[in-house]
């Protein structure tokens, strides 16, 4: 819960930031589950449900918008 309320705070430009940041994250934890070099296999799921909280903020954000 403390990611959610971190990211609340930020704007939509700090959150595209934030995405970019845990995309490339997410592709080196693949890359390390393939070759079996993968130590914290949490942070896969961590990685993924952080990255859907911010894209579901971001559309949250962009409808809002789009209605005012």
């Amino acid at each position: 819960m403390a990611v959610k309320a971190e990211l609340k705070n930020k704007t939509e430009d700090q959150l595209a930031d934030r995405l970019l940041e845990l995309k490339k994250e997410q592709f080196n934890l693949r890359f390390q589950r393939a070759s079996g070099q993968l130590e914290n296999t949490a942070r896969v799921r961590q990685v993924r449900r952080e990255i859907a909280t911010i894209k579901t903020m971001l559309g949250a954000r962009k409808r809002t918008a789009a209605a005012a």
